[in-house]
């Protein structure tokens, strides 16, 4: 049996010298897997590759001791290359053309970085983590894997030492081409990785799966780029054409850290690019950072629970730091969150090593980082692309209902024709056209019609009358938390004409919070309606007279 650590909800000394052998290992080991990740996403944000290592060393050094979140790992994230690239490029990023315009761009961005990161503390200080529960799971999802498809657009180029350019669907159009036209040296390095990478979760072994993948790839990266000299300027012949290697195919990190700072230029914050940006990247960073904090907690050996608004708030600060000093934004990291749990983290202090670990190879060996080879890295976020948008992920939201997967698909397709934003934004209007049509009425979408009995003995009732949706999910969440008093809680849904999969869903899950603090929260009324699937969580439509 496992000893329960002590919770340590401030990241307490006395539960540093409790756990500190537990929490060492695993940060050690977040370290060696986030090491490789942060070159990739800053190089694949159009950001210098010592960007993302700032942002990890704040986001574990500092933000650990602002938010009570024990096990999520802060640093920068693949879900964010798209944003932080889009925001470089429209500044005038031209991918390394012209150098100078190239570091003004990334300087606009800091400026935005900045702001957008004072945005995310108010929305902690005036307690908006709630928000986070607003977006429909499919729009959210489809979100995710369309960030998924445009980092294998963008780099899997990278991978084969090719050049390119155009909108995300060119790219993928482009693949054939990518392939007839590879650099063999750069191909094999990147090819070896990819079947690293993809070939990982095959092993069955549990000493080697004890291993990163990122790790086995720069153990085989690194000596192949050195045996190809991949790193010498000069030109070689290979089936009949001709292929450069030389220093543009390695990392670039410099030898002093300090030298390395660059501050904000603020000059692009009130240009249309510049509020875009800043929109973006705090409305997309925090229902990331949300959501990864969330889906943690729900697998938390010990089942603690984050406070999102702090954890916002700690976010919110690492971001506008770090911003000042040349990093990527930061997110509560999924991955690295995920990997921190399963080699054995108790408490923050994980998170806290692992910035520290950083921290001190960065600044001890910078020449053993610049012998990674590009292609590798481009390899990892290839795999982690694909993770995102994987055919499982289609197979999931078919099986939730197939009105889930049409606002699955429409969000991915919004984003691949659009942007972002708007992408999203064509999700939930999907969302919401297909809710009208399977009889919710327009007005109940947004607005909610909740009625509450406190009740005398041990019951209180919330009654939701003609829809229960996404868009009234936090009206009803707040009802409930309002009774904090109450051991049981009736939810009545009998008058209501639809209930989505996103209020189902949240029920459930505050349903095993309640059980968890002996308590118990009952959903009724669902006998005259029929589920939209047989999943558990699958939406609820009145039937028909």
């Amino acid at each position: 049996m496992t000893d329960q650590p002590s919770p340590s909800p401030k990241g307490t000394l006395s539960g540093l010298s409790k756990n500190w052998k537990a929490d060492l290992v695993s940060g050690l080991l977040v370290f060696l897997i986030a090491l490789p990740l942060c070159l990739a996403i800053s190089l694949a944000s159009g950001y210098p590759a010592i960007a993302g290592i700032f942002t990890a060393i704040v986001g574990g050094v500092l933000s650990s001791f602002i938010s009570n979140s024990e096990l999520t790992i802060k640093g920068p994230a693949a879900g964010l290359i798209v944003i932080a690239l889009g925001c470089v490029t429209e500044f005038g990023f031209t991918g390394g053309a012209d150098p100078a315009a190239d570091f003004q761009a990334y300087r606009l961005a800091l400026g935005v970085g900045v702001v957008a990161g004072a945005i995310q503390i108010l929305l902690g200080v005036f307690r908006s983590g709630i928000l986070g529960e607003f977006f429909p799971t499919a729009a959210v999802h489809g979100l995710l894997a369309s960030i998924g498809v445009l980092v294998i657009a963008t780099q899997f180029p990278i991978t084969l030492g090719v050049s390119a350019s155009g909108t995300p669907l060119e790219r993928l159009a482009s693949f054939p081409s990518y392939v007839m036209n590879l650099n063999p040296a750069v191909a094999l390095i990147g090819g070896s990785s990819l079947a690293i990478m993809f070939g990982y979760p095959l092993i069955k072994n549990p000493t080697l799966r004890a291993i990163p993948a990122p790790l086995v790839v720069l153990l085989v990266a690194v000596p192949l780029g050195m045996a190809l000299d991949l790193g010498t300027e000069q030109t070689y012949s290979f089936g009949g054409a001709s292929h450069p290697l030389g220093p543009e195919f390695l990392v670039n990190v410099p030898s002093n850290l300090f030298s390395a700072f660059t501050f904000p230029d603020f000059s692009g914050v009130p240009t249309a690019t510049g509020v875009k940006y800043i929109v973006m990247f705090a409305l997309i960073g925090s229902l990331e950072s949300l959501l990864s904090a969330k889906a943690i907690d729900q697998i938390d050996p010990w089942r603690r629970k984050t406070n999102l608004d702090r954890d916002l708030l700690a976010v919110g600060v690492g971001n506008t730091l770090v911003s000042f000093v040349g990093g990527l934004p930061m997110i509560s990291e999924i991955v690295r969150s995920r990997a921190n749990i399963d080699n054995g983290a108790r408490t923050r202090f994980a998170n806290a090593f692992h910035g520290t670990f950083l921290l001190v190879f960065v600044a001890a060996v910078p020449a053993l980082i610049n012998q990674i080879p590009l292609a590798a890295l481009g390899a990892m976020l290839v795999f982690t692309g694909f993770r995102l948008a994987s055919p499982s992920e289609f197979v999931h939201m078919y099986r939730i209902g197939r009105e889930q997967l049409v606002v699955f698909v429409a969000t991915i397709l919004g984003v691949l024709a659009t942007d972002l934003l708007s992408g999203i934004g064509i999700g939930i209007l999907v969302k919401a056209i297909i809710h009208v049509i399977n009889g919710a009425p327009v007005a109940s979408l947004l607005k909610s019609d909740i009625t509450v009995d406190p009740g005398s003995g041990s019951d209180a009732t919330i009654a939701v009358r003609r829809s229960a949706t996404f868009g009234t999910w936090i009206p009803l969440k707040r009802r409930i938390d309002r009774l904090p008093d109450a051991p049981r809680i009736v939810v009545d849904l009998s008058n209501t004409a639809l209930v989505d999969h996103t209020v189902m869903a949240n029920l459930q899950a505050l349903g095993e919070d309640f059980e968890e603090g002996g308590r118990s929260l009952v959903v009724t009324g669902l006998e005259g309606h029929h589920a939209m699937s047989d999943y558990p969580s699958a939406a609820r439509k009145k039937a028909s007279n």
